[in-house]
């Protein structure tokens, strides 16, 4: 019985010792909870805070520069350029490297306003962009480069640039080339093949054709992973599968057929192209190199800038383009151009873009002569010159097309949708990785 007595006592007491813990639990986890939502509370309003003060700073950096909300129209640009003088200096964060042979021209033409490059390509100029500001880092003055879908959602989208075009060119520049952003020039992707292999005339007609086998492990493409170009050209094909499956029946005679998995016939191409062992470039500039050397039996046919036939002239290459490709020859990107949130320099990036976009006193009549980097065409074309071939178009509808340029308005071309770009893009890129590990 004492016995009985004393475990009854020991268990009773580790029961009021468990009650007792169960309740210091308790208390202690509503104290735990409480200070939680107190510190939420003040780290949200804190947040709240802060994105409403950066909000304010943006918009008094907008006012004070007539940017954004606050851009008037109205200009007085000796007043830009003097101010441009006295910032000293504009950074421009850049997809093409020609921009750097301008530096000497611009510096010459504007003492006093040191320009720095950095040419970072496509991928790397949204990436930077990002990552800086996020991090509270405004470097970039100027922000050129394509990738549309990114630069118009991710970029303009979230007020990371914002558009400028110089009231002295508005109304030279046809409103789609301005809003929602200016172009700084626009470019195609389209298809190189060797005029000395092919002395009639282009091996193909049909797009189709590419994913033929006599076409495997012929055809070349910049990686798409990492050029912004590329993937913008595989995406302008991806955007129209009606007329790709079309283009296949008048190639083939019969409906296409879509391999498992595959939703239409845009994907049905590049899923198709990756199966023929479509060779896969680092650079742009060896593409062309490879399908335009001298002295092939067989060369490949490139899936190119069209800019690159500019390397027939200073490279010896014999590249040319197909022009007349069912269903389409040319796929067309913008390439933007716009000042980043914050620039330290604004007033010089005012001038760095109208530099840009080419002399004032430059129209249809002016005789423009190569080589365009030198001389009284530098000085007309400016900003243009590096750009001035038959790859490439001003946004402007008051300047000439270069020699060989006529090739551009002859040719059928569907342009790259930003929107698509923006939702699909990612899907296109997880496509042609999975694809290209098969």
């Amino acid at each position: 019985l004492v016995l009985y007595e004393q475990v009854y006592k020991q268990e009773f007491n580790i029961g009021r010792i468990k009650v007792a813990l169960k309740n210091i639990k308790n208390k202690c986890l509503k104290q735990i909870l409480s200070k939680v939502a107190t510190v939420a509370l003040f780290s949200a309003a804190a947040s709240l805070a802060s994105a409403q003060d950066a909000s304010s700073k943006l918009d008094a950096w907008l006012m004070e520069n007539a940017l954004g909300p606050h851009a008037t129209g109205q200009e007085n640009w000796e007043s830009i350029v003097a101010a441009a003088k006295q910032e000293g200096e504009v950074s421009v964060y850049t997809a093409s490297g020609r921009i750097a042979k301008l530096v000497d021209h611009f510096q010459a033409l504007y003492p006093g306003i040191t320009l720095t490059v950095y040419d970072l390509g496509s991928v790397k100029t949204i990436e930077k962009t990002v990552r800086e500001q996020d991090a509270g880092i405004f470097t970039a003055d100027v922000v050129t480069t394509g990738n549309s879908g990114q630069v118009i959602h991710e970029l303009l989208g979230k007020h990371r640039i914002f558009n400028y075009v110089p009231a002295h060119f508005v109304d030279r520049i046809p409103l789609e080339n301005r809003e929602p952003l200016l172009i700084r020039v626009n470019e195609a992707m389209t298809f190189f093949y060797n005029a000395e292999s092919n002395p009639n005339g282009s091996p193909i007609s049909n797009v189709w054709e590419l994913t033929q086998e006599k076409y495997r492990g012929r055809v070349g493409i910049k990686n798409p992973m990492s050029s912004g170009s590329s993937l913008m050209g595989l995406a302008t094909l991806v955007q129209n599968p009606e007329q790709m499956a079309a283009a296949y029946k008048r190639l083939m005679g019969d409906d296409i057929v879509l391999s498992d998995g595959v939703q239409d016939a845009g994907y049905e191409f590049v899923k198709r192209m990756l199966d023929n062992d479509i060779v896969i470039y680092k650079s742009g500039s060896k593409l062309a190199d490879a399908a335009g050397k001298a002295g092939q039996d067989d060369a490949m046919i490139a899936m190119s800038n069209m800019t690159y036939i500019a390397r027939n002239d200073s490279k010896g290459n014999v590249n040319a383009i197909v022009s007349d490709l069912d269903p389409v020859s040319r796929l067309v990107y913008p390439n933007f151009m716009s000042i980043g949130a914050h620039a330290p320099n604004p007033n010089a990036a005012k001038v760095l873009i109208a530099y840009l976009l080419g002399n004032p006193d430059l129209n249809l009549d002016a005789k423009l002569e190569k080589p365009y980097l030198e001389g009284a065409s530098f000085d007309l074309l400016q900003g243009l010159a590096p750009y001035h071939d038959a790859g490439s178009v001003s946004p402007r509808s008051d300047v000439p097309l270069p020699q060989g340029g006529e090739i551009w308005d002859e040719m059928v071309g569907w342009n790259v949708s930003a929107d698509f770009m923006w939702e699909q893009g990612p899907r296109l890129r997880d496509f042609w990785m999975i694809h290209s590990s098969q």
